[in-house]
This record gives C-alpha cells, sequence and structure tokens, in this order.
C-alpha cells in the first residue's frame, strides 16, 4: 500500500529552513554593506524554488530517476568541466547569471549518488573482489577531482562520504572497507619516517588477517607504498591558503589575527551564548561583525551565540531526526537502486552536518562547506530539498521492487 506524503520528513527540514532566514537575517542585520540586509528574501525565494524542485521529486517516478542516471552523471561532469573553463577567476565554483550564481558541484553531488546507485543496483557483489569497489571509486574520483581544481576542498570530500557511506551500506567486510581507506592513511602518516613504518606494520598484519590472494596483498602494498611517497608533492601542490587552514587547524594560535582568526572568534561566539544564548539580533560577535562568514560557513556560531546551547541542541536535535529517517527509509527500501540513493544522499547530509559544526567548535579545519538548510545559497538549497523530496517519493514507494 502507497502511503501519502511523509510530514515526518517534510516539516524538519521547513523547521531548519526557517530558522536558516532567521539567522541570515540577524547574522546581516548590522552589516555594513547595504547589499547584505536583502539576503534573508534572497533565501525565503530560493526556499520557495527549493520545496517546488522537492515537490516535483516527489512526483516524478523514481524509475525515471534510475533511467536518467547515467545522463545526469555525464551532464553534472560536463558543468563541472564548463564552469573550470569558462570562468576567469582563480576560484571558478560558480555560473553567473546576473545577480543568480549556480554552483554545479551541488547537482553533481546528486548526480554521483544516483550514479553510484545504478551500478550497485543489479550487481552481484562478490566481497572476495575489489573490482567492483574500485568502479565506484572511478565514478567519484572524476567529479571529486574536477571541483578539487576549481579549487573546492570540502565539496571534493563530500563525494568520498558519499563513497564509503554506500560503500559500508553494500555491506562489505570491514576489514576489506579498512583496506581501501589505507592509502589515505599512509598519505597521512608519511608525515615522519616512525609513523609510516608503524603504519606499514599494522597494514601487513591488516592483510594477513583479510585473507587476500598474494596479488591482492602485493597491490594494497605497493598502492600504500605510492600513496605515501607522493604525499610531499601533493602538500606543495595545495594552495597556500589550504596549507595554512590544516596548520591552523592543529593550532589556531599560529596565527590569531590571521587564518587562524575565524576559528578563534567562532569558539568566542559560541562560549558567549551559553545555555540559553544573547537574545536575537544580540551577541558582540555576531552584532559587531568579528565573525567572518557568519551568514554562510559559520552561521552554526551565530545560532550558538544568540539561542545558546539550547538553540544548539534544538538544531541538532532537528538534524538527527532527519538523520534517523533517511537510514529507516534506505533500510526498509525494497528496490536496491532506492536504498542506496537514500543512503547515499543521508550519507552527505551527515557529512556536511558533521563537518561544519566540527569546523566552528575547532574539530575540524575549515573547508567552505555550508551547514545544509540553515546557510546562505541557493544551488545547497535546491540540492538538500532535491534530497528530501527523493526521501519522500523512496518512503512513499518502499514496498516496490
Amino acid at each position: 500500500m502507497r502511503r501519502a506524503f511523509d510530514l515526518s520528513i517534510f516539516l524538519p527540514a521547513v523547521a531548519l529552513s526557517l530558522i536558516g532566514i532567521a539567522l541570515i537575517y540577524s547574522a546581516t542585520y548590522y552589516s555594513s554593506n547595504p547589499a547584505d540586509h536583502g539576503l534573508y528574501t534572497r533565501q525565503f525565494m530560493w526556499l520557495i524554488f527549493a520545496i517546488i524542485l522537492c515537490l516535483a521529486v516527489f512526483y516524478l517516478p523514481l524509475r525515471v530517476h534510475e533511467i536518467l542516471s547515467i545522463f545526469y552523471y555525464f551532464a553534472a561532469i560536463l558543468l563541472l568541466i564548463s564552469v573550470i573553463a569558462t570562468s576567469a577567476d582563480v576560484a571558478s565554483r560558480w555560473f553567473r547569471f546576473g545577480a543568480v550564481n549556480f554552483q554545479p558541484s551541488e547537482l553533481a553531488k546528486l548526480a554521483v549518488a544516483l550514479a553510484l546507485a545504478r551500478y550497485l543496483a543489479y550487481r552481484k557483489l562478490d566481497y572476495r573482489r575489489f573490482s567492483w569497489a574500485f568502479v565506484m571509486l572511478i565514478i567519484v574520483l572524476v567529479p571529486a577531482g574536477l571541483v578539487l581544481i576549481q579549487p573546492d576542498l570540502g565539496s571534493s570530500l563530500v563525494f568520498f562520504a558519499l563513497f564509503f557511506g554506500i560503500l559500508i551500506w553494500t555491506g562489505m567486510p570491514v576489514n576489506r572497507i579498512l583496506l581501501i581507506i589505507t592509502p589515505i592513511i599512509s598519505m597521512i602518516a608519511a608525515v615522519h619516517w616512525f609513523s609510516w613504518a608503524i603504519f606499514f606494520l599494522l597494514l601487513l598484519v591488516l592483510i594477513l588477517l583479510s585473507r587476500l590472494t598474494p596479488v591482492q596483498g602485493f597491490f594494497f602494498f605497493i598502492i600504500n607504498l605510492g600513496f605515501g611517497m607522493v604525499t610531499p608533492l601533493l602538500w606543495n601542490k595545495l594552495h597556500g591558503y589550504q596549507k595554512m587552514r590544516i596548520i591552523i587547524f592543529l593550532d589556531p594560535g599560529q596565527d590569531p589575527r590571521g587564518a587562524g582568526y575565524q576559528i578563534i572568534q567562532s569558539k568566542i561566539a559560541i562560549g558567549a551564548g551559553g545555555v540559553f544564548g544573547q537574545g536575537f539580533l544580540k551577541g558582540s560577535q555576531t552584532k559587531l561583525n568579528f565573525l567572518p562568514e557568519q551568514h554562510t560557513d559559520f552561521i552554526f556560531s551565530v545560532l550558538s551565540e544568540q539561542f545558546g546551547l539550547l538553540g544548539s541542541l534544538i538544531v541538532l536535535g532537528l538534524f538527527a531526526w532527519l538523520f534517523y529517517k533517511g537510514f529507516s527509509v534506505a533500510y526498509k527500501a525494497r528496490n536496491p537502486f532506492n536504498s542506496y540513493v537514500a543512503c547515499g544522499l543521508i550519507s552527505i547530509l551527515v557529512f556536511q552536518v558533521l563537518l561544519n559544526v566540527g569546523m566552528t567548535v575547532g574539530l575540524a579545519p575549515v573547508t567552505g562547506l555550508p551547514l545544509p538548510f540553515l546557510s546562505y545559497g541557493g544551488s545547497s538549497l535546491l540540492f538538500f530539498w532535491a534530497m528530501i523530496g527523493f526521501l519522500l517519493s523512496i518512503n512513499r514507494d518502499w514496498q516496490e521492487y
């Protein structure tokens, strides 16, 4: 029996979006730039378009998205290439149409989730082999690489969160998932010869416990060796601000008036909010514009300063409810494509929320990722409302094969 529109998924997203508009209004209320004062009205207009998009996704049969998933993927790749080729800016992340900006990386997130789901939906997965997982990785690496070139490190990481979210959902054994992650760990461990030696010792133990064939074991050994050796080269390829973000994440006090300023001011704002907050349109960090990017990347700091721990917990509770509903929908969906889509999209939501909130409290490096539904930005709002549309549609048709 087909279920109707599930308000328990829809209404929390509405609540988060409206809270976001109120916070954008508050964050820009005292801005010295007159153009900022109208941002909350533009966000409200984006919300109307986003809800219309959500309803369109809800009413369009899921089979249509499954059929068009490959088209979506290659269209997203083409857009990512186009935004790099046609932009004269150093940071080429948006198409600009007058006063409206569109970020194709948001569309690419959705397209990659659908493409991965389509690839896995009718494939018998042999966990003793890694070939299908590497095909998944290739599907992810192409758009992730194009986004990294823009450069947008934060958004490129989202694709890997999507990859690992769906990979775990396939039921692949944990030890084999760890083997796939090891090249990344090798790059981190390679900063010092001693940590790298310890890593390879643990890698050999993992290979033996995983009972790999000699060819597979040799492959993982060589690939980890190679990734570790290129770490210095990749570090030198990073932009200066990207290097500084990593350094400041480890020690914000190294540059308190420069790269570390954002994290320090964010912590001050969150701490100043206390339990109940300083009140709407109040708070020195927000009011005096001490907090940079307070209507976008650091909007959670505005929330914490004005509404305190209680307000922050309410917002985090709404997100936690959406996490629960999203994975519940993925779990009960009988159609593999629908289940993978729901899992992939909710994995993106979980990753962005955790990374953004972690960034504001100093537990994660500053990446420039917006807080879903709350941060100012039309492209991000459209993507996450499209996600809500897919969750509603999959929840409605969960019994279909």
